[in-house]
């Protein structure tokens, strides 16, 4: 049985192009009052900065400990559940699930070993389309219509309450669905889509056609079935085989 520091180790906060250095450091305080500690940034306007300091008020060591990346796929390293913090509806269709919602499926995951990011975008422009596409949900809080922007700190600290009232709830235990293997991680299924992307530019698949749209729907199919490694390694078996093929096919096509 895993222990509350065991699961709260499992699940990280990803802040996507922070803009404003006061934001990571309300957003480490917000994280560190609900007992979590692990904060990454991807491509953050200033960092280290003394606005972060001064308003993470004391959570020093959430700061002094967060990781630094270029791209939202490094900072999703080991990942097998990713849920992307959104007040807009984009074009990549996901399912959309409530703050509640998400701290059960998170809490379940990590229950079963897995580990679990929750995504926030910038503050004026949210999640991009590519930056969803790497999700598995979409996490709305439930704001009313004519005024549904939250300040970056204020939705990281509702997910970060929601996970710690759920951990908390005696009436509420966590669910752990049994699976026979791990999904595979983040980096492995962005592999897989790379040897996927390429395999449908060998076999012509795309036929000068535009591919941004079947490659988001083809992402959306397999973040939903969550393969896990074992299973990867076939998909890729069968996409190696299908270039194998239209490189045999293109051949017998240029011999005179």
């Amino acid at each position: 049985m895993s222990t509350f520091p065991d699961l709260v180790a499992r699940i990280r906060y990803v802040l996507v192009r922070t803009s404003h250095p006061g934001n990571i450091g309300s957003a480490a305080r917000a994280i560190r009052t609900m007992g979590f500690q692990r904060l990454e940034l991807v491509s953050p306007a200033r960092f280290p900065d003394r606005e972060a300091d001064a308003l993470a008020a004391g959570a020093d060591e959430v700061l002094a400990t967060a990781g630094i990346h270029v791209g939202l796929v490094d900072s999703l390293a080991g990942c097998n559940l990713v849920l992307g913090l959104s007040a807009r509806r984009r074009g990549v269709k996901l399912p959309e699930i409530s703050p509640r919602e998400a701290a059960a499926q998170a809490l379940a995951a990590v229950a079963r070993g897995e580990q679990v990011a929750l995504v926030f975008g910038n503050e004026r422009t949210g999640l991009e389309n590519d930056e969803l596409a790497r999700c598995h949900a979409m996490v709305r809080i439930p704001s009313v219509d004519d005024f549904s922007s939250l300040n970056l700190a204020q939705a990281v600290q509702v997910m970060a309450y929601e996970l710690r009232v759920r951990m908390l709830g005696d009436n509420a235990p966590v669910a752990v669905p049994v699976r026979e293997e791990v999904p595979a991680d983040a980096a492995q299924m962005e592999q897989f889509y790379l040897h996927l992307a390429q395999m449908l530019e060998d076999i012509d698949f795309h036929k000068g056609r535009e591919p941004t749209t079947i490659m988001l729907r083809l992402r959306k199919l397999f973040q939903r079935a969550q393969p896990d490694a074992r299973e990867l390694r076939v998909l890729h078996g069968i996409l190696a085989d299908a270039q194998r093929m239209a490189s045999v096919s293109r051949e017998d096509d240029e011999r005179p």
